[in-house]
């Protein structure tokens, strides 16, 4: 059987740091969390509540404990 388990490590590893700009509270989160969060905070800038519920709700899922640290 063929390991690819080391093509996908940075994608399961929390390696990346974001922090509330309220708090200064931070989260270690994986690639995928790290690119939603930007997400959700760049529509907030922008304005598209639709948008930030709906990546809220996901990430919310997706890390619930980053989320009450970090979005909450």
């Amino acid at each position: 059987m063929l390991d690819l388990s080391y093509m996908f490590k940075d994608m399961t590893e929390r390696n990346i740091k974001r922090t509330n700009p309220y708090s200064g509270q931070s989260e270690m989160l994986t690639k995928d969390e790290a690119e939603l969060y930007d997400q959700i905070k760049q529509d907030e800038y922008l304005g598209n509540s639709n948008l930030v519920q709906v990546g809220l709700d996901k990430f919310s899922r997706l890390n619930a404990k980053a989320y009450m640290t970090l979005l909450d």
